[in-house]
């Protein structure tokens, strides 16, 4: 099973990073590239220990729908989402934080496991693993941006 594994030191209080991983309508603006768009549970606002969502999103020039649900949750420091249904055998998602030398340190543990035997293997091997760690890294980055220059007033507020 792959683990993408990132680490992010964002120059903002921990409590804001927390809220804003969690903030449905940061991650609508930070999956601009796949087009992402909320289809049924938790449409906007900050989700919850056992709220779930469904997402619609284009990845690899297909539309994909995946649910995920909130699985664990210990504001501000942690939580989880997990896949409940989509293109993935199975997948989870930890969000990790703490507070170090003034800035947050957010972690984040992703494992997923693809369906389909052997081509699932084979396609975590040649390109999905680099793919979800990019598209990840990417999302980290809003996050940064947006808790470092007080853009996060307009997702939590």
């Amino acid at each position: 099973m792959p683990v993408i594994y990132i680490h992010t030191e964002i120059n903002a209080p921990l409590v804001i990073c927390f809220d804003l991983s969690r903030s449905i309508d940061l991650h609508i603006a930070s999956t601009i590239k796949t087009g992402e768009y909320v289809i049924a549970g938790r449409q906007s606002g900050l989700i919850c220990l056992h709220e779930t969502v469904t997402w619609k999103a284009r990845h690899f020039g297909i539309w994909q729908t995946l649910t995920s649900k909130i699985t664990a949750f210990e504001a501000p420091n942690y939580f989880a989402d997990e896949m409940v249904s989509g293109a993935f055998k199975s997948f989870r998602h930890e969000h990790h934080f703490q507070e170090e030398r003034g800035r947050t340190i957010m972690k984040d543990i992703f494992e997923f496991q693809t369906p389909f035997g052997i081509f699932g293997k084979l396609a975590e091997i040649l390109f999905l693993k680099k793919y979800m760690e990019r598209l990840l890294t990417e999302r980290n980055k809003v996050i940064k941006n947006c808790a470092e220059h007080n853009d996060w007033k307009q997702y939590l507020s």
